[in-house]
């Protein structure tokens, strides 16, 4: 499995998932929001124009982990990605 981390190592959901997917053998990706601003960018772009952060925008929230499948296929849910 191929999956594309999008979080923030300071973030204790981000590296619980990260640790998960480690365990999982997944082929990880990691996106560090937190550590160079183009990659923050590029997240925000998806953040305030995806469907899937409906509900975080307007709870307030970051959304963070995103997690991006080989597919393409973009999921807040690390139970779908461990599937």
């Amino acid at each position: 499995m191929k999956v594309t981390v999008i979080g923030s190592h300071l973030c204790p959901d981000t590296l619980y998932a990260i640790q998960k997917l480690k365990e999982a053998d997944a082929d990880l990706s990691f996106v560090n929001i937190s550590a160079a601003l183009a990659d923050l960018k590029t997240f925000l772009a998806i953040r305030e124009s995806d469907a899937l952060y409906d509900e975080v925008r307007k709870n307030g929230g970051i959304g963070i982990p995103l997690f991006v499948l080989e597919d393409g296929t973009r999921t807040l849910d690390l139970e779908k990605v461990l599937g």
